[in-house]
């Protein structure tokens, strides 16, 4: 490595610096609550028992897709999760805003499993040694599921692709809990256990807008918009 390119190599990311094109906004989506939701079970990919909405979690969406509507003619785009809550709340979303949905895989949930369909209390049970070990380690994963990194590399690809397919564009995205969380720690710079201190409501809404920009005017960079909202919920309630 020459001088100069140690140099370039430990310049520090920018703060902020104005775009060199418009932004690519993704309005991330939580899928509404199934009745996995509701009882507290861990709920993952489609590898899972893959429950679909109830009643309350297709409120909750058509509450967040009346939200949304008034930005229907800014949207351009659709993109949901191939899993099944995921797959009706895009659905809903799609009839409110009339827009097609297409399916991403990368943006789908961890895959918990044999955790999968359990509660916490059972997996402690069942599960102690595996339960510490993923509770403290970003790499490991449970029996037949996936580890923190190995899901948040998955996203990352997957969020290239949708930026790559809608650029300058603005773009629904419905996912899930780590997926979103994922993508938050990223925009921010944070290291990924961040995750941990976070919280996501069912049907919320989150933004993210990407553009290129810092001292070569080509490095991606990520601004939050918005986090955790929700047209249902006053600010500051638990």
């Amino acid at each position: 490595m020459t001088a100069e390119t140690q140099v370039e190599a430990e310049k520090p990311s920018q703060g902020w610096s104005a775009p060199t094109e418009p932004p690519t906004t993704l309005i991330l989506v939580r899928h509404g609550v199934t009745d996995h939701t509701t009882r507290k079970l861990f709920s993952g990919g489609l590898g899972g028992s893959n429950p679909g909405l109830n009643d309350e979690g297709r409120d909750q969406v058509r509450a967040t897709g009346d939200w949304l509507t008034p930005l229907t003619e800014a949207i351009d785009a659709l993109i949901a999760s191939p899993v099944r809550r995921t797959r009706e709340s895009a659905e809903i979303l799609g009839e409110l805003l009339g827009k097609p949905v297409r399916e991403e895989a990368g943006i789908a949930e961890m895959e918990f499993g044999a955790w999968d369909g359990l509660s916490f209390t059972q997996i402690q049970e069942q599960y102690p040694d595996d339960l510490a070990s993923w509770l403290g380690n970003l790499d490991y994963a449970p029996t037949g599921g996936e580890s923190f990194q190995t899901v948040a590399a998955r996203v990352i690809e997957g969020r290239d692709r949708i930026l790559a397919a809608h650029t300058g564009q603005t773009v629904v995205a419905v996912s899930h809990v780590t997926p979103i969380k994922t993508l938050v720690a990223d925009a921010l710079g944070a290291p990924l256990d961040a995750l941990y201190k976070m919280e996501l409501s069912p049907a919320s809404v989150t933004v993210i807008s990407y553009y290129r920009g810092g001292y070569g005017g080509d490095e991606l960079l990520s601004s939050l918009r918005l986090f955790n909202a929700r047209p249902t919920d006053a600010p500051f309630v638990t």
